[in-house]
């Protein structure tokens, strides 16, 4: 069912930032200080499931009238908002927003997942987690916030650093990476590249996703960043930028034994959600199986086979295995970040400190299992065609309106999606200028009464003012015509 609803605003600024270019909406500054109320309303020891909450700063400073808080057995926390104002000249719904009882916001697009969260899978590894890779939806955990050593793991960041030197233009696939005897002198898994060696990037992409080189991985923290001490800040630096709260490199490959060097099971499932939905293609590489590259060096040329370290890749599943990275040492123990896909919906499992590498496979293989037979997804194909949006005074009579992202949503309880409806609520108009992005309504969503969450919609393209000139020449076309 879709319904679509415009909304009056009388200043033809509806969702717009009124505070000129650079400043922050004043959705998001009323949004902000939601929040910091919900840390404050947790922080003081809030624990009656329902409670009603009525305050000045809501109506003085958010333009909330008033809100319910919700506590869940999930740690969670919804404010179901009556109203918001939002410099709009009027007030309009605007839905729910989620957040951790600590005060941190979260998604809210996704569905309880308590059965999940109830199961005990038997795992004998030290931490475990099981996130739906679209939505980030935990579906299980077991100790997943204890921090561990995650040998070869790491090179899951070191990837993500390397496809984002590739996505920003800096490298390409086909740039020759250079060897020193820094990177030759890894130890553990390697590939054994020679000083003075050259590889293609894809190549040494290659080599560190299907072998776990240690020395391709070196080979290209330098070649990124002239270092690999520069390479390991710029690791650090983009962890935080995750969120990634509980992990600190010390390395580029994971073969540091210092106690430095850590992470967390949720930590992992993390990057690697980043890596596979924002750089879908390592797949083509996590996915090898075998394959040979060419050592050529002043001493000749000989063949050596690559074979992947993820045993999954060859075991009999009920799902598509699609990698993606396994790691051990000494003090790690055994460790796998398996993503696998299945109906549409695709999960990752991340195993760390398992006890043997059989272990290690087998209880990932149980967490994907688990997931597949319990989760479903409902993902909008965002296939009806949507308004154009009229702006007043601007150089362009309409603007068209897309979607700014997608709508995922997870069930694990047999939910029917597809009941699921749409509600679309739009500016009646615009007022120029309008920017590419401006947000200029919203679509949210709900299943049999219960809404799921909703995602904004956003003008298109860019509608400068009106001058004169415009106008005298719009004039002019009028009377050709």
């Amino acid at each position: 069912m879709l319904r679509f609803h415009y909304l009056h605003n009388q200043t033809g600024g509806l969702f717009r930032n009124q505070a000129g270019e650079g400043s922050r909406p004043a959705g998001f500054r009323r949004l902000l200080t939601v929040a910091v109320l919900i840390s404050a309303l947790m922080l003081s020891g809030l624990s009656a499931r329902s409670a009603s909450v009525t305050h000045p700063i809501f109506s003085s400073t958010t333009g909330i009238d008033s809100c319910d808080v919700l506590t869940a057995n999930s740690g969670k926390a919804l404010l179901s908002f009556d109203s918001l104002t939002a410099g709009i000249g009027g007030t309009s719904p605007v839905g729910t927003l989620a957040a951790d009882t600590d005060g941190t916001l979260s998604p809210s697009d996704t569905l309880a997942a308590a059965a999940a969260a109830d199961a005990d899978l038997g795992l004998t590894c030290k931490s475990a987690i099981l996130m739906e890779a679209s939505t980030g939806t935990v579906l299980f955990a077991q100790d997943a916030d204890v921090t561990l050593s995650p040998a070869s793991i790491t090179k899951i960041m070191t990837l993500i650093l390397i496809f984002d030197a590739i996505a920003d233009g800096s490298i390409s696939l086909d740039d020759t990476v250079t060897t020193s005897a820094y990177a030759k002198s890894m130890g553990g898994s390697q590939v054994f590249l020679e000083e003075g060696e050259q590889q293609t990037v894809e190549t040494m992409i290659k080599c560190i996703v299907v072998a776990s080189g240690n020395d391709a991985s070196v080979a290209m923290a330098e070649h990124i960043a002239g270092s690999e001490t520069e390479f390991v800040r710029r690791m650090n630096e983009r962890a935080a930028e995750l969120g990634m709260t509980n992990t600190h490199f010390e390395d580029c490959c994971g073969l540091t034994d210092s106690e430095n060097h850590y992470t967390t099971a949720r930590d992992v499932a993390v990057m690697s959600r980043e890596l596979i939905t924002k750089y879908p293609q390592i797949s083509d590489y996590s996915t090898i199986w075998m394959e040979n590259i060419t050592h050529a060096t002043s001493q000749g040329s000989r063949e050596f086979t690559l074979t992947n370290t993820n045993k999954l890749l060859k075991m009999s599943t009920s799902y598509e295995v699609l990698g993606l990275k396994t790691g051990s040492t000494s003090v790690a123990k055994y460790c796998v970040s398996a993503v696998g896909q299945s109906g549409g919906l695709k999960l990752i499992a991340v195993v760390m400190a398992a006890a043997d590498y059989k272990v290690r496979f087998s209880e990932a293989d149980t967490l994907l299992k688990f997931g597949f037979a319990n989760c479903s997804i409902y993902t909008d194909a965002m296939e009806e065609t949507l308004p154009d949006l009229p702006v007043t005074g601007g150089t362009e009579p309409t603007v068209s309106v897309t979607y700014g992202e997608e709508f995922s949503c997870v069930g694990t309880e047999g939910e029917n999606f597809a009941n699921v409806t749409k509600e679309i609520r739009l500016a009646e108009k615009l007022t120029a200028p309008v920017k590419a992005g401006d947000v200029v309504g919203t679509v949210t969503y709900s299943l049999d009464g219960t809404e799921l969450g909703s995602v904004n919609l956003i003008a298109a393209a860019d509608v400068e003012r009106a001058g004169y000139l415009n106008y005298i020449f719009r004039v002019i076309r009028r009377l050709a015509s």
